[in-house]
């Protein structure tokens, strides 16, 4: 059982990955519908998702390199400068609504960048947390991110059905003012030591980072191929079901069916910690990505697709919680950050590639040659994972570091 200290600190981080995910659905989730809305054809909105992706992409080792430094400022703190940021888009959202493509597209677009940006520095703000000696349940309170997320999807579409698009940017502000409050509440301050040295540089560049982390850098071309395997499929999840012979209920049911199964996962993931090291865990994770384009591939009817999102369980659900501590685990402390934004930046140009890909497979060649490429995708992805997940450099726990000494 936790103790109430890391009760208090785990409720506390809770909220903020909660208020995040919020914000995340909000902005990510309802994207089509709100600049459809505002005038965005459907190949406007994909190369405006396209782009945001990319930028982010770019702007993450960087940010990342910048907050890993000793003289910057706290992770809390740039978190909380960030989501000041989404307040001010989310209010030029409101003055520009169906008034100009150009500015709509620019802010939303930012709103987009930024969020993106923010997922390495909410989860490094945790994995610190942890590295410091405070007792936090990283997976109960990322599950609550799920709940978060889940609950805003829901809220969000009655909302926008009864008020309009409208109420979208209004929602995100007051969601990342939530946020905002819920930095100001925990408890965090930057440790800044000095480090020994043999601890070699910390790799600000790409290059010399890795360099530096050679294994790392293979690590994350296989996650990038099964991050593309889940997009391909998450992207187009409606031509999927139509295919077998389903429609937008069925949709909504196997996307919540996925949603619910990885409850589990992220809420045990501190005693399934204890039992099993995180990069094996980790490695799991690669099987079941590939496992569920396998089956999303075979799967001849509704019944046998919605079965098929039990995997999410042990795929999705399992690496986005073991990802953070494996990753937490092969760095070191100079480069945490970097790395958990190297991490994300795999999902993020995931994203890019099978927006842009899928599409246009669906278009020439047919569901089943997208799913077959997707399927294909997820099998070397999970390969280069399995072969090139190193152990960790320290034993992790759900809770704090064993076999190192912190400072209190």
């Amino acid at each position: 059982m936790m103790s109430n200290s890391e009760k208090n600190m785990t409720v506390r981080y809770a909220f903020i990955q909660g208020f995040y995910w919020m914000v995340y659905g909000g902005i990510s989730g309802f994207a089509s519908v709100y600049l459809l809305d505002c005038g965005f054809s459907n190949t406007r909105i994909g190369m405006l998702i396209a782009i945001a992706g990319i930028v982010s992409a770019v702007l993450q080792p960087a940010l990342a390199g910048y907050a890993d430094q000793p003289q910057s400022p706290s992770l809390r703190r740039i978190i909380a400068l960030l989501m000041g940021s989404q307040v001010i888009l989310g209010g030029l959202l409101l003055l520009t609504y169906r008034k100009s493509l150009l500015f709509t597209g620019l802010f939303y677009g930012c709103c987009l960048t930024i969020l993106q940006l923010l997922t390495p520095f909410v989860n490094s703000l945790g994995m610190e947390s942890i590295n410091q000696g405070k007792r936090l349940n990283f997976g109960v309170a990322r599950g609550m991110g799920s709940v978060g997320y889940a609950i805003v999807a829901y809220t969000l579409g009655g909302i926008i059905s009864g008020a309009g698009a409208v109420s979208l940017p209004v929602s995100v502000m007051v969601l990342s003012v939530a946020l905002f409050i819920s930095l100001l509440l925990f408890p965090f301050r930057k440790q800044i030591k000095e480090l020994p040295k043999e601890a070699g540089i910390s790799g600000s560049d790409p290059v010399s980072f890795l360099k530096k982390y050679k294994r790392f850098g293979v690590v994350l071309i296989g996650c990038t191929l099964v991050y593309i395997s889940h997009v391909l499929i998450n992207s187009f999840n409606f031509q999927i079901v139509e295919s077998k012979g389903g429609g937008s209920q069925e949709m909504g049911i196997a996307i919540a069916i996925a949603a619910f199964v990885e409850m589990p996962t992220l809420f045990l993931f501190s005693y399934m910690l204890k039992k099993v090291r995180c990069d094996i865990w980790f490695r799991i994770s690669g099987i079941f990505f590939m496992l569920k384009a396998l089956g999303s591939l075979l799967a001849p009817n509704i019944p046998a697709y919605y079965g098929i999102q039990l995997f999410q369980m042990l795929g999705w659900g399992l690496m986005t919680v073991s990802s953070v501590y494996f990753v937490n685990s092969i760095m070191d402390e100079q480069d945490a950050i970097k790395g958990q934004a190297y991490m994300t930046m795999t999902y993020t140009l995931a994203s890019v590639i099978g927006a842009l890909l899928g599409g246009t497979l669906i278009d020439h060649s047919g569901v089943t040659n997208m799913l077959m490429i997707a399927t294909g995708s997820g099998l070397v992805g999970m390969v280069i994972m399995l072969l090139a997940a190193e152990p960790p450099k320290k034993t992790l726990h759900a809770g704090k570091i064993a076999g190192t000494e912190l400072e209190k």
